[in-house]
C-alpha cells in the first residue's frame, strides 16, 4: 500500500515538473525576444545619440510591472528578476553601441 502512494505521489511530482520545463521553455522564448528587441532599441538609442541607461524609464517598468503583479510573487522578488533582466538588457545595448558592458 505504502509503494502505491509513493508511486501516485511520485508520478505527481513529475507531472509537476513537466509543467515546470514547460513554463521554462517559454520563458526562455520570451526573454530571447526581449533581448532582440532591446538590441534594435541600442540601434535606436546609438542612431539619436541617447544614453543606454535610462533609469526613469525602469523605475517605470517596475512601477507597472508591480501594480499588474497579483502574486505569489513577492514585489522584493519580481524587482530583483527584472533588475536583471533589464541589466542583461543594457548590457547588450552597450556593445551594440561599442560602450564596455556593465
Amino acid at each position: 500500500m505504502r509503494k502505491k502512494r509513493h508511486q501516485v505521489v511520485s508520478n505527481k511530482l513529475k507531472e509537476k515538473r513537466k509543467k515546470i520545463d514547460l513554463i521554462d521553455r517559454k520563458l526562455l522564448s520570451l526573454l530571447n525576444q526581449r533581448l532582440r528587441i532591446a538590441l534594435e532599441i541600442g540601434e535606436i538609442k546609438k542612431q539619436m545619440g541617447t544614453k543606454i541607461y535610462d533609469p526613469k524609464r525602469e523605475k517605470e517598468v517596475l512601477r507597472r510591472l508591480k501594480l499588474t503583479n497579483r502574486g505569489p510573487l513577492k514585489s522584493k522578488d519580481l524587482e530583483k528578476i527584472f533588475r536583471m533582466i533589464m541589466k542583461v538588457c543594457r548590457g547588450v545595448q552597450k556593445v551594440v553601441n561599442s560602450e564596455v558592458p556593465l
